[in-house]
């Protein structure tokens, strides 16, 4: 079965405010908040660098990532980020 499901972290810039979601669409859900797109914390905030990304096959095990993501502590999400991105580059799907 082919990953589908992505949880990611987007920041607004190096240790910056951080959001987390989950899509199954990615291109599209990236594009969104880059574009400013939809309305809410993301745009308000400018959260718009994906710094992060978990691909899952089943919707249920990315959903209770996301959760568990959630409810972690703010060190360890920066943890988690720079153990594969320590630059906290932009990963974002859609650049050439």
């Amino acid at each position: 079965m082919r990953e589908r499901y992505a949880v990611y972290i987007l920041a607004s810039r190096k240790n910056g405010t951080l959001y987390i979601g989950i899509t199954g669409n990615l291109l599209q859900r990236v594009e969104q908040h880059k574009s400013l797109a939809v309305p809410g914390f993301t745009r308000r905030y400018r959260v718009t660098n994906l710094v992060y990304v978990e691909m899952f096959a089943d919707v249920n095990e990315a959903i209770a990532r996301e959760k568990q993501l959630k409810g972690w502590n703010r060190a360890w999400k920066i943890r988690l980020i720079e153990r594969s991105n320590p630059n906290w580059g932009d990963l974002d799907p859609t650049a050439c």
